[in-house]
């Protein structure tokens, strides 16, 4: 995995974590900036996807095995869309404590994915 892009995603994931939580702090729901800033994010997921099955195509092997490194990427990539749906559901300011809470979870999959990966 290149450490530079999971880096990315994390500091991306914890920047819209605090964004959102601040809304949802401020008793606002998720805003249209929100959903941008939700798709920075998951377009940055996005690449991580990509680029983590192209290294397993050209025959670079994860540490703890493929499936789950393949399962972690795919839950990287859907944790935030997910989320965003939710608060779609929800225009509350519990809509955006959920996309925060989806943006920690990412965070929390990308140290995953590179302690799965063999950092």
């Amino acid at each position: 995995m290149l450490v530079a892009l999971t880096i990315a995603v994390s500091v991306a994931a914890l920047a819209l974590a605090a964004w959102c939580g601040h809304a949802a702090y401020r008793d606002q729901p998720t805003k249209d900036w929100h959903f941008i800033g939700m798709a920075v994010v998951t377009v940055l997921a996005l690449v991580q996807l990509v680029v983590g099955i192209v290294q397993l195509a050209r025959g670079e092997e994860p540490a703890d095995g493929s499936v789950i490194f393949v399962s972690y990427l795919i839950g990287a990539f859907a944790a935030v869309p997910a989320a965003g749906f939710l608060s779609l559901a929800e225009r509350t300011r519990w809509g955006s404590a959920t996309v925060s809470a989806g943006a920690v979870v990412l965070a929390v999959l990308e140290v995953r994915l590179y302690d799965i990966w063999g950092g």
